[in-house]
């Protein structure tokens, strides 16, 4: 009975490889034993640790809210350590919510290095997906789920990574700390909050985090590889139109809801000046070299030419792709609408909220008057939505400082990751500034180097699906990055030796 027991710990996909076997074997004529097959199944599966890794933890819902991280923080836990981690689940005042520290320990000649991956993802629209979300069906060649790229992908690609030095023995000269964080994707309870609680079990030398891409072409040739060393920063604003309230029979010309469209289509057809960093211009000339005429002059234009009609023009035509397009500007995003509360009132207001991101420097009183004056309406106002607390009363987090400086290239650890993607994609790899934000801002505030990756090679149809519908990676991307993250981590937090 003893290989029914090892039956039974198989995974869902291998025992179907297993039966597939069996299946193919009867085609030929053969007798081949269910337990050999099944042993064949685990070997093959165990070519790729990281998949099943990843596949287990798309099982547990961390949809936020609620997030659920606590569930996913035990599985980990159990993994980690019989391998001679040392654990810490930091709880929040939320049920089922916690942050994991794991601590491999060095010899404490060198600060640790700290890996952070969040473990809640956005939530889903389930009637929009071709499989179920928290399936994780592989399909083509890929895994399907929720948080397949953002970010369960990359706690699987370091969970694995960290776990490999750990099997190996790895003399290691500094800790390495692997953090799975709560509310990365919904506050309060994010690594500002953590720390300001526990920054003792956080401090690192560096930190590597969620950020820039590894993007190849549909051949499956990697394009560039982009670290990230700065986020740009979330801004909520709050659009108000004002009108008379009155019976819905009798509209009069100041509708709230007719004041508050035209503005929104206002700020619909309007678009931010670019605005280039000295990363986004290190990145847009990187794209110059990879890329074919004419994009290849755009590029190369929009950072070197004092033209300003080609200045223009390639802005524009780089800008047809949304994520340059972001990486550039400040961007314009409405997110929700409220107005009305009965079918026969027209009401005296109506608000959107405005999701801005904004490229570090931005002054926040700037885009404020920036947006009032694209409207350009007395009769609707702009503020920030920026609440005091939430409803059980709990701090509303910090805004990014606009302070907060790029981390720098020079680095044992970007080092070690430009280096080692350059080896194992042949591509060029440049500095990046994320368009969106991450938890950085806890290390990058207290002058800690954060860089961050997105770690496996991805196409433009893949990042497409990032909080979208059918979110899906390469599973072949996967070990790809474990390779990057663990030999990057070898040379990085490894005993140096003569």
């Amino acid at each position: 009975m003893r290989w029914v027991a090892g039956w039974a710990t198989l995974g869902r996909h291998a025992r179907y490889r297993a039966f597939a076997c069996e299946a193919q074997a009867i085609l030929m004529g053969m007798k081949v034993p269910l337990i050999v097959l099944a042993c064949c199944a685990m070997s093959i599966y165990a070519q790729n640790p990281t998949a099943e890794l990843l596949e287990q933890i798309i099982r547990i819902d961390n949809s936020n809210p609620p997030g659920n991280e606590a569930k996913l923080d035990d599985l980990l836990a159990a993994k980690l350590k019989p391998l001679g981690f040392e654990i810490d689940i930091i709880p929040t005042p939320r049920p089922g919510k916690s942050h994991l520290i794991a601590r491999l320990k060095g010899n404490g000649s060198a600060k640790p290095i700290l890996l952070a991956s969040h473990g809640d993802t956005v939530g889903v629209e389930r009637e929009k997906w071709s499989v179920d979300a928290f399936g994780a069906v592989e399909k083509d060649g890929y895994i399907y789920g929720r948080g397949a790229i953002d970010f369960k992908g990359g706690i699987a690609v370091f969970g694995e990574a960290v776990m490999e030095l750990a099997r190996n023995k790895v003399p290691l000269r500094r800790d390495v700390i692997w953090l799975v964080e709560a509310d990365e994707e919904s506050a309060p309870f994010n690594t500002t909050w953590l720390a300001e609680r526990a920054w003792d079990k956080m401090n690192c030398e560096f930190a590597l985090n969620e950020g820039g891409w590894t993007m190849k072409q549909p051949s499956g040739r990697v394009r560039y590889v982009s670290i990230s060393t700065a986020d740009k920063s979330s801004l909520s604003l709050l659009i108000t139109a004002r009108g008379t309230s009155t019976h819905s029979s009798m509209p009069r010309p100041d509708n709230a809801i007719f004041t508050l469209a035209n503005a929104l289509a206002r700020l619909s057809h309007y678009d931010t000046k670019p605005t280039l960093t000295a990363s986004t211009k290190q990145f847009f000339l990187t794209l110059a070299r990879t890329s074919e005429p004419p994009m290849s002059t755009y590029f190369s234009d929009l950072v070197n030419s004092t033209d300003p009609v080609r200045v223009a023009k390639a802005a524009d035509e780089i800008s047809t792709n949304p994520l340059l397009h972001a990486i550039m500007r400040n961007t314009i995003a409405p997110v929700l609408l409220n107005a009305g509360f009965r079918g026969n009132v027209i009401p005296g207001s109506a608000q959107a909220t405005i999701n801005m991101r904004l490229i570090p420097g931005t002054k926040t009183q700037d885009i404020v008057a920036e947006i009032q004056n694209v409207i350009g309406d007395p009769n609707v106002t702009v503020e920030v939505a920026r609440p005091a607390a939430l409803p059980d009363g709990t701090p509303f987090p910090r805004q990014p400082s606009a302070a907060v400086k790029e981390s720098t290239t020079d680095t044992e650890l970007y080092q070690a990751l430009a280096r080692n993607a350059g080896a194992l994609w042949n591509a060029p790899v440049t500095p990046y500034l994320f368009q969106a934000g991450t938890d950085a801002n806890a290390w990058r505030s207290r002058g800690v180097p954060v860089y961050g990756v997105y770690p496996y090679p991805i196409t433009d149809d893949d990042l497409s699906r990032m909080h979208g519908n059918d979110e899906r990676v390469p599973i072949q991307s996967l070990e790809e990055g474990r390779k990057w993250i663990y030999t990057t981590l070898v040379q990085v937090a490894g005993s140096k030796t003569k």
